[in-house]
């Protein structure tokens, strides 16, 4: 099994600026309409819709986006013991070189210019329940190199420095974190590579790497 210690080099982190478009819409009310008696009035004096209050109090997903260095994401991942609340941050991306990730793949010919690409990912339990098995909260973690998706290596070596196995994880308590590691294989020559993570049918949070 290769030395990955020695093998590996860190990606310095490279910031991005989000930018967020906010949008307004009316309430598409008639000017002269009035409230009947059985209907309920919210804090601006407008009639509630049938409904409205159930859908104002649903926790929307998040819209994801950019993510600076060491910025955290917040997630709500369903779990076997119930809905977790993470907060979710990607600390750095390990490359390692083309002889490597040849000596850990069977189809040489198509790791052909390919290396191995280690993202290491901080997870902290922020509330709800405590969980007694594996979390699912690194299964939709990718790694994307110069704008397209790397191939996730099945059965990587686990021995990467600062990396955690998550089956050996029994228990895991509200703040609590745990540095998770996914293997991808990304090509050789990528100039900046991205950890995306998302909540479930959600927008993907993206922290932006560049290699030296």
């Amino acid at each position: 099994m290769p030395n990955h210690k020695s093998a590996l080099h860190a990606i310095a982190p490279l910031a991005i600026v989000l930018s967020l478009g906010l949008s307004a819409c009316g309430s598409g009310e008639e000017p002269d309409a009035k409230p009947t008696p059985s209907a309920a009035t919210n804090r601006a004096g407008e009639t509630d819709k049938p409904g409205q209050r159930q859908a104002d109090t649903d926790s929307p997903k998040s819209e994801g986006g950019a993510r600076s260095a060491g910025q955290p994401a917040t997630g709500v991942v369903k779990e076997d013991e119930g809905s977790v609340t993470y907060d979710v941050t990607a600390r750095k991306v390990d490359t390692g070189t083309e002889e490597e990730a040849q000596r850990l793949v069977q189809d040489k010919e198509a790791a052909k210019g390919m290396v191995l690409a280690v993202a290491h990912v901080e997870y902290t339990h922020k509330s709800g329940p405590a969980l007694t098995d594996s979390s699912d909260v690194g299964d939709s973690t990718t790694l994307w190199a110069d704008g397209k998706r790397g191939t996730v290596l099945l059965f990587a070596p686990d021995d990467n420095a600062g990396c955690e196995d998550p089956y050996k994880i029994d228990s895991w308590q509200q703040g609590e974190s745990h540095t998770l590691c996914e293997s991808f294989l990304v090509p050789a020559d990528a100039k900046t590579v991205e950890v995306h993570w998302s909540e479930e049918d959600g927008e993907p949070f993206v922290w932006k790497f560049r290699r030296d």
